[in-house]
């Protein structure tokens, strides 16, 4: 089945993790991807791996600008939207007495601001019926220790779900969240742990994962198309949570 032939849909953050695999099957679907990402090397490897449908464009989305860049780029290309998946984000832990003025604003400025003046910036670029899914997190519904910063600016972008649904509702484009639970990506060796920390660390989230695993990229993945895909139009403003019961059991 191929929902997605003949349109096209922007992956922020898709050199990797949940972002890559969502872009792999939006290309699998018969779409044309556009997917960005900070570092040239990874973005040629996504652009390979993806195959001739990829446009890999270099944007870093907390950078002041880049929002209206990237919507320039694709309108240059002569592209409207069908899809867009807003994944790219910081997630950096520290606890009240180790967050800093710098640290917050890092936080904020990819995954709040920067997913609101993309919002902006692409809502020209719409086409009709037009779907836009944030990564959101868990952790803005849990109380987990050394997290509040990651978890603020979670809960904000779930805001902006409902919020901008309401507003874009007269184009027919729709905003959703999926909200990942833990998931095995490249994120995980990017906290600054040592390999037995990691390890310790990981056992215990593990343990309070009802389905006792963590889930997949593609797990994550289906749930972006299917909110993506026409036959999920009927959604809007909503939070999927997809974690393996952890913050629901």
């Amino acid at each position: 089945m191929e929902r997605f032939q003949d349109k096209t849909v922007l992956v922020t953050g898709g050199t990797s993790g949940i972002g890559l695999a969502a872009a792999k099957a939006f290309v699998k679907e018969g779409a044309r991807v556009v997917v960005t990402g900070r570092d040239e090397a990874a973005l040629e490897n996504a652009r390979a791996a993806l195959g001739s449908n990829a446009i890999a464009v270099r944007n870093d989305a907390g950078a002041p600008g880049a929002a209206r860049e990237l919507a320039a780029a694709i309108a240059d290309r002569g592209l409207k939207l069908d899809a867009a998946f807003l994944n790219a984000g910081a997630a950096k832990f520290a606890g009240l007495a180790d967050v800093t003025e710098a640290f917050w604003d890092d936080t904020f400025n990819t995954n709040v601001k920067g997913v609101f003046f993309q919002i902006q910036a692409i809502a020209p670029l719409l086409a009709q019926g037009a779907s836009i899914v944030i990564n959101g997190s868990i952790n803005a519904h849990i109380g987990m220790p050394n997290t509040a910063v990651y978890a603020a600016s979670k809960a904000a972008v779930i805001s902006l779900a409902k919020t901008l649904s309401a507003e874009l509702l007269p184009s027919g484009a729709r905003v959703n969240v999926v909200s990942p639970g833990p998931v095995h990506t490249p994120l995980y060796g990017k906290l600054g742990l040592d390999a037995a920390t990691l390890e310790a660390t990981a056992a215990q989230i593990q343990a309070q994962i009802p389905l006792g695993r963590f889930g997949t990229p593609e797990e994550l993945a289906s749930t972006v198309l299917h909110l993506s895909a026409p036959e999920s139009a009927f959604i809007v403003g909503t939070e999927v949570i997809v974690d393996g019961g952890m913050s629901q059991l």
